[in-house]
């Protein structure tokens, strides 16, 4: 029922299965949502504290942890109880709140998966001058316009949500508070906030996938100039692990907000949000551990000074 009153709360309605569907699925996501923790987790404290991971690549490693350790805590205890209840409210500023922390941390990964992607061209094209351009100072700074630029997009995301007037409908059909869902319920004219959408899209989306794309052809050149197959591979297995886990993060954010949605159900539209929101941050310290090395050691280490 249509009124002129201000919406204060929302009603995400979730997937609205069965029961033993519904349970089902709430185990699962509770399992992934703890291993997740406890994966992140793991690779901060092993960085933190094991000297031969003190390096850019694995400082860049531990900051993408942060972020996914971020984004999980803001979305994965609220849908537990929307597919526990078969749906749940949020209040109006609860959801505004969710929606500005996971674009902030979904924008900073973007940025750092960039900036890691830059770090793997100096390390394989540029290796006599690589520890001299990425020193500990420049690190910090590039990881903190990371975070800065993440942050100025929210602040820039906000001014355009606090636009809209929702006076209307307030059942969201949808996991989480995203801009999608949220402009289909607005009142008023959303124009403006498509348009400052597609041109965020620019420095969020396209130019961190062109340089990506630009760094890697570089660095698949410089490989196939090795002359020995074990240096190939040496080289290739420095930056496998980084490119698997911006090929999946990459494929279904392209999935969900570039492709054209028409031709995909809501149920499609929120199993691919899952993919991105609750799987692609355990998947992250899944694939860094099992392969690499370093890491690995640095486990048993851990575990073996622990048992001693």
């Amino acid at each position: 029922e249509n009124n002129l009153t201000a919406v204060t709360e929302f009603f995400l309605l979730g997937f609205q299965i069965n029961q033993g569907l519904r349970h089902s699925l709430f185990s699962i996501f509770l399992v992934v949502y703890c291993g997740t923790i406890c994966g992140n987790l793991l690779i901060l404290i092993l960085v933190s504290i094991s000297k031969t991971l003190h390096t850019p690549m694995y400082f860049f490693i531990s900051q993408l942890s942060i972020c996914d350790l971020l984004l999980t805590i803001d979305l994965v205890p609220n849908l537990l109880h929307v597919l526990l209840n078969n749906g749940g409210t949020i209040t109006f500023i609860g959801c505004m709140t969710q929606f500005c922390f996971f674009s902030a941390e979904e924008t900073s990964e973007c940025f750092l998966l960039t900036v890691m992607s830059y770090d793997r061209y100096l390390a394989i094209c540029n290796p006599l001058h690589y520890a001299s351009i990425m020193t500990s100072s420049c690190c910090v700074i590039l990881a903190a316009m990371c975070w800065f630029f993440a942050f100025s997009v929210v602040f820039i995301d906000i001014i355009f949500t606090t636009q809209l007037i929702f006076c209307g409908p307030n059942i969201i059909d949808h996991l989480f508070c995203d801009m999608v869902p949220l402009l289909e319920l607005a009142c008023s004219d959303t124009f403006i906030v498509h348009l400052g959408i597609y041109l965020l899209s620019i420095p969020v989306i396209f130019i961190p996938t062109a340089i990506i794309v630009q760094s890697y052809t570089y660095i698949v050149l410089a490989i196939l100039r090795i002359p020995s197959i074990t240096g190939r591979h040496k080289a290739f297995s420095t930056c496998s692990s980084h490119l698997i886990v911006v090929s999946i993060f990459y494929w279904t954010m392209f999935s969900v907000y570039v492709v054209p949605t028409k031709g995909l159900t809501l149920t499609m539209s929120k199993v691919l949000s899952l993919l991105y929101t609750v799987f692609t941050p355990l998947v992250n310290p899944i694939i860094y551990s099992l392969r690499n090395k370093d890491i690995t050691k640095a486990v048993q280490k851990v575990v073996y000074q622990r048992v001693i």
